[in-house]
C-alpha cells in the first residue's frame, strides 16, 4: 500500500476524486501552507490532503459554560481541534492537486485545486506551523455489475435534478453533461446531490465503486420521492451553523 506525508486541510465539506475545489485562503497556518507549496514548480503536483472535520466547525464558537470573551484566541496549526487533532477529522480524506494558487496583496490566497485519490489518516503532526499528516492510498475497486449500476443511477440522478430544479425553480444542468464512468459518476453523483456531510462521508469511504453506486441510487430515490411530495429544498444548513449563545 503506497505511504505520503503530505500538507493537512480540514474543511466542513468533503472532496471527492476528480471534482474541483476552491478555496479562499486566510488564516496563517493555511497560508503557511500555500507557501510551501507555490515553492513546488508549477509542472509538478502541488498535493495537500483534504479531510472532513468530525463536529462542529473548523473553530469551535464557544466552549463548555460562557465563553471568556477576555482570552486571546486560540492559535497554531491544530487551533480548535483539541489536543487530538486526529479525533477531530474523519478517517478517510482526499488529496488535492492546487494546480492554480494565486497570493492577494494582502497576503491571503485564491485556491484551485482537484480532487486526485482517497486516502486514509494514519497520524496527524502539529508541530510545525501547518498540520501534516501520514496518509495511505486507497484503492478503486470496481466491485460488481459497476457499469450497470452507473447506468442506473444516472437515470436516477436526472430525475432528481429534474424534481430539485423544479423544486428551485431554476434549472441545474443537462443530461450532455454528465458522464458514463463509474468511478465518476459515482463520485459526480456524491458531490452533486443535496446530502448532508456525514452522508457524503460515508460514501467517500464506501469500499468499492458498485457498493457506492448501490448507496447512492437508494439514496436518489428516497430523496427524489421527498421532493416531490414536499417540493422545498433540504435545510441542511440548519446543522451546520452553530448556535446562538443568545
Amino acid at each position: 500500500m503506497t505511504t505520503v506525508r503530505l500538507p493537512l486541510f480540514p474543511l466542513n465539506s468533503v472532496l471527492f476524486p476528480g471534482l474541483v475545489l476552491p478555496l479562499n485562503v486566510f488564516e496563517a497556518r493555511y497560508r503557511a501552507m500555500m507557501h510551501e507549496l507555490v515553492k513546488i514548480p508549477e509542472d509538478e503536483p502541488r498535493h495537500f490532503a483534504v479531510v472532513a472535520i468530525r463536529d462542529g466547525h473548523e473553530v469551535a464558537p464557544s466552549a463548555p459554560g460562557l465563553p471568556d470573551q477576555t482570552s486571546p484566541p486560540e492559535r497554531g496549526p491544530a487551533a480548535g481541534f483539541g489536543a487530538e487533532p486526529l479525533k477531530a477529522f474523519h478517517s478517510v480524506g482526499c488529496i488535492a492537486d492546487a494546480a492554480n494558487v494565486r497570493e492577494r496583496p494582502d497576503g491571503s490566497f485564491e485556491v484551485l485545486a482537484t480532487g486526485t485519490t482517497r486516502v486514509r489518516i494514519d497520524a496527524v503532526d502539529a508541530s510545525g506551523p501547518f498540520l501534516m499528516a501520514d496518509l495511505e492510498e486507497l484503492p478503486e475497486e470496481p466491485g460488481e455489475e459497476a457499469g450497470a449500476l452507473a447506468a442506473g443511477v444516472l437515470r436516477s440522478f436526472r430525475n432528481y435534478q429534474k424534481q430539485l430544479a423544479g423544486a428551485r425553480e431554476r434549472s441545474l444542468s443537462s443530461a450532455a453533461e454528465l458522464p458514463d464512468d463509474p468511478s465518476v459518476v459515482s463520485y459526480l453523483v456524491a458531490a452533486a446531490a443535496v446530502l448532508d456531510t456525514p452522508t457524503k462521508q460515508r460514501l467517500l469511504e464506501t469500499g468499492d465503486i458498485a457498493s457506492r453506486l448501490r448507496a447512492e441510487l437508494k439514496l436518489l430515490r428516497r430523496e427524489t420521492a421527498v421532493i416531490r411530495h414536499l417540493p422545498s429544498l433540504p435545510a441542511i444548513d440548519l446543522t451546520r451553523n452553530p448556535t446562538s449563545l443568545n
